[in-house]
């Protein structure tokens, strides 16, 4: 058991210094927004809803109303997680709104069972509150005039894209949506995409349809007439280059979310700096008020 943990570990440990690297160079600011974006509340959000999603994940319903109507695409919320077993989860957790009911007033959240603080979310019971602030950051736009997008996801990424999909649907953007996992019953947001009327392909690591190789050579074969007019992506930094390759190659606008540790999610404590080049007399930008989306640009040396 020891030698499979100790495996386990060293996958994790690659794959992260393998994000962290596909990463480097790309990553840059984008122009300012069209539109303004909503002043963020503090909310008692009511949990109507606390369910398993698969074998790994887990959904929050909760109603909020304010955030539900204001929040636009690809923001997320900061979770104040109560105390659990006499411990205090003292900082908030970020988490992308995974799907917005405006009518409702309620929105979807979606997060994986991992560490301390979600451990003890897991165990928030059916009409509790949750602090919760938000929206939160910068989101995915569509350029003017898009009529396509391709949208990439995985894991708990995929509801950081999810928002674009709900927009997608409502202005009449065909999209096409990759969901990727470790496996069929991981994958989030196949319903979602059914119900919203956009294409999916699912890719998964068990049968190597996730490999960038594979999903590469897929997607060059699902684009080869007509490009997308933007590709949006979130969930790893190897996504995040290939996006970037095909995007230079296409000739088309790269938008990816980043994922980043947060104390506040308010640009207050300043601590979670985007992985972007700066002088070293000027803080640099911040994943939760410059993004958590930003352009992804190949390097002109790799192109």
């Amino acid at each position: 058991m020891a030698s499979l943990a100790r495996e386990a570990l060293r996958r994790q440990q690659a794959f992260a210094a393998a994000d962290e690297a596909a990463l480097d160079g790309l990553i840059a600011v984008r122009p300012p927004a069209a539109e303004p974006r909503p002043e963020p509340v503090w909310d008692d959000a009511r949990v109507l809803e606390h369910t398993d999603v698969g074998e790994r994940y887990r959904r929050l319903l909760l109603s909020t109303g304010t955030i539900a109507r204001t929040a636009l695409a690809g923001q997320f919320l900061m979770i104040t997680v109560p105390p659990s077993g006499g411990e205090r989860i003292l900082l908030p957790r970020p988490m992308a709104i995974h799907r917005r009911h405006p009518e409702a007033g309620t929105v979807e959240v979606i997060y994986g069972v991992s560490g301390r603080g979600t451990t003890a979310l897991a165990d928030v019971a059916v009409g509790a509150g949750l602090l919760v602030t938000g929206p939160l950051g910068r989101g995915f736009e569509f350029p003017e005039g898009a009529r396509t997008a391709l949208l990439i996801g995985r894991g708990v990424g995929v509801c950081a894209i999810m928002g674009s999909v709900e927009d997608a649907a409502a202005r009449g953007i065909h999209a096409t949506v990759v969901l990727s996992g470790r496996t069929l019953s991981d994958l989030i947001g196949v319903a979602d995409c059914a119900e919203l009327g956009a294409a999916v392909i699912p890719v998964t690591d068990d049968d190597g349809s996730s490999a960038i190789p594979a999903l590469a050579a897929r997607l060059w074969v699902e684009f080869r007439a007509a490009p997308p007019a933007v590709i949006l992506v979130c969930g790893a930094g190897v996504l995040a280059r290939l996006a970037a390759e095909l995007g230079a190659e296409w000739g088309v606008p790269v938008q990816v979310s980043l994922e980043a540790h947060m104390a506040c999610g308010l640009g207050y404590c300043h601590g979670c700096a985007a992985p972007v080049a700066t002088d070293p007399e000027t803080e640099g930008p911040l994943v939760c008020v410059d993004g958590p989306v930003f352009d992804a640009v190949l390097p002109a040396a790799s192109r």
